[in-house]
């Protein structure tokens, strides 16, 4: 076949399926468009999830009526130099609007501050119209009708008009994060209305916006992150560990400004996160890259949301090293979010609540009412003599001395537990320890606050921290086993830990080949105490054969502490003393990240004096 130059209609179509995905594109497009222009409030209407009309409205310079022609033609743009690698606004390819314009009916009216009017211009698939006269404000109004007409075979891949709502919607919050300044809305038959009013800029109203996005638990669970290296400066905020989500969806990353979804900050963030938060969890973030556009190449794809650094080696240890040493500053921390769904567990949205006339019979009013039936009230005690499950004689006084002697047990076993710490002690992050509940569970009271705390994953968390540290300083002091314990495992696994003994000597674990399939264990660390070497060692060869990679030396190191803290922690069911119990508290405090185990699960959750009192209906 011989070769030919493609029409102008065709070559747009083509730059479309890579510009143009979906309605959100467009929105993405326009939006993007006014903020370049300086806009500071701009206005989208949606209907039908955007297939049928968008309409996106702008306070910005607007566009003259001689340069209109231009702005729907391909590759002609204000917003770029000579110089391609110096790009400082969000545009600036030139493809948008001849795109959108090829696949849609798409009108652009604009004015500019001198003019005396406005001007319009139309294309229609294709065929431009205008530009002409009409009247309107200052800025500028694109609006895009019957999007993917020309090309029909798109519409099948469009979801329902929901969804695409939706998406527009996430769009356009990703994008206002950034731009505190600006006013954002958007309304239309096909969505419930939106309004990020502007909250002004510096740190106080960004924010601000992020609480307008993602909701008002995120500053109360939030980090401010701040860090600079070799010219590439990096801030935002970061949520606790115990603050996550189920998905990645409250990841937000900027560079110079600009949404970006790079699987390199991606990667960055989770290795930050590593070992405080599960792996089917994800943080909450919020960060913003800034550097000098010659170090990094954000011309990757049409829709720029993908972008190259010149040094991503520098940018994933500054985005690592930042949020780690922000999470250890940062002290230990409780979500907000916890206690509030220990409020919701508490309330009697679920469960039946107890019926005044029952509660009356229940209290030993037999005599009120005779023809109460003990054996078939939901509320009988199990415990009462035979003559008293009838409601004979003496019913009143069964079910009395039946309560007395349940409260005189409760109460006497909550004596056992109690810790009578200084008063001082209240005035710490994590208060003075007062109980040991079911034993696992350690209750303390702070000066506002109740605070309960799981003691098997706090102390797996200070010891994954102990055996942590144990590689960048001294090794963990070791326990010599009087008779060594040998253990069987096949002989690649064998072969594993002992190319690794030295690294497990450093942990206090001394190990060594006991012939081609076992390993004999001389010493343990002392800090695990008494512990089931059997399975401790086989779990690590797990973890070993798992990632011994050429590369995943770190990893390796991390997973073995990991699973050796778990092994090596307090157990649920130990009965702690009060002096153990406060030391376990203090330890806490010390430790970097102890808010969260090895696996994500929050170690503590506290009870505000004020929520408490809303339990009670006090507030």
């Amino acid at each position: 076949m011989a070769i030919k130059q493609l029409t102008e209609t065709i070559i747009n179509q083509i730059a479309a399926g890579e510009v143009i995905e979906r309605p959100a594109s467009v929105v993405k497009e326009l939006v993007e468009n006014a903020i370049d222009a300086g806009a500071t409030r701009i206005d989208i209407v949606t209907a039908g999830g955007g297939k049928n009309l968008i309409r996106v409205s702008d306070n910005g310079s607007g566009i003259p009526s001689d340069e209109l022609t231009l702005a729907v033609a391909r590759h002609c743009t204000s917003k770029l130099t000579d110089n391609v690698h110096d790009i400082r606004a969000l545009g600036f390819r030139g493809e948008a609007l001849p795109s959108i314009g090829s696949v849609s009916r798409l009108s652009v009216k604009s004015r500019i501050a001198e003019a005396d009017s406005g001007f319009e211009i139309n294309v229609h698939g294709g065929r431009l119209e205008g530009p002409r006269p009409t009247p309107m404000n200052g800025g500028t109004i694109a609006e895009v009708r019957d999007l993917f007409f020309a090309t029909p075979a798109r519409l099948k891949f469009m979801k329902t008009d929901r969804a695409e709502a939706s998406a527009i919607s996430d769009v356009v919050k990703r994008v206002a994060i950034a731009f505190p300044h600006i006013r954002f809305s958007i309304a239309g038959s096909d969505r419930t209305p939106l309004d990020l009013a502007a909250t002004g800029t510096g740190s106080t109203g960004m924010l601000e916006r992020i609480s307008q996005v993602l909701g008002k638990e995120f500053p109360e669970n939030a980090i401010a992150i701040d860090a600079m290296r070799d010219g590439v400066r990096l801030s935002g905020f970061a949520g606790i560990p115990a603050f996550n989500r189920a998905n990645s969806l409250q990841q937000f990353a900027y560079v110079n400004g600009r949404p970006v979804r790079d699987k390199q900050i991606w990667g960055a963030i989770r290795g930050a996160f590593a070992d405080v938060i599960s792996r089917d969890r994800h943080p909450v973030v919020v960060l913003f890259l800034n550097l000098d556009p010659a170090l990094v190449d954000v011309n990757v794809h049409p829709a720029k949301a993908d972008v190259r650094f010149r040094d991503p080696g520098l940018v994933r240890g500054l985005i690592v090293g930042a949020i780690r040493e922000a999470l250890g500053q940062s002290g230990i921390r409780a979500a907000t979010s916890g206690a509030e769904a220990m409020l919701n567990s508490f309330r009697l949205g679920g469960v039946e609540p107890i019926r005044p006339a029952a509660a009356q019979r229940w209290q030993g009013a037999a005599a009120v009412n005779q023809n109460y039936n003990v054996q078939q009230s939901p509320y009988r005690p199990f415990a009462m003599e035979p003559a008293a499950r009838h409601g004979g004689e003496g019913f009143a006084e069964t079910v009395q001395a039946f309560l007395y002697d349940g409260a005189t047990a409760l109460a006497a076993d909550t004596r056992a537990g109690m810790a009578e710490a200084p008063q001082e002690l209240l005035s710490a992050p994590l208060g003075a320890a007062r109980a040991q509940i079911h034993a696992n569970y350690i209750v303390s009271q702070t000066e506002d606050s109740l605070v309960i705390v799981d003691q098997h994953a706090a102390h797996e968390r200070l010891v994954y921290e102990a055996l942590k540290n144990a590689l960048h300083s001294k090794s963990l002091p070791a326990q010599m086993l009087l008779i060594p314990e040998i253990v069987d495992l096949p002989e690649e696994d064998v072969g594993r830990l002992v190319a690794h003994a030295e690294t497990l000597a450093r942990f206090g674990l001394g190990i060594e080949s006991f012939g081609p399939g076992a390993i004999a264990v001389r010493e343990t660390p002392s800090m695990l105490g008494e512990i089931d070497t059997q399975k401790l060692i086989r779990d690590l060869a797990d973890e070993i054969a798992e990632h011994d990679t050429s590369d995943g030396l770190k990893a390796i190191l991390n997973h073995v502490a990991a699973t050796m803290a778990c092994h090596g922690s307090v157990r649920a069911g130990r009965r702690l003393k009060p002096d153990e119990m406060n030391a376990l508290l203090r330890q806490m405090e010390e430790t970097p990240g102890s808010g969260t185990c090895n696996h994500g699960r929050p170690t503590y959750i506290e009870l505000k004096l004020t929520d408490i009192e809303r339990l009670f209906g006090r507030r």
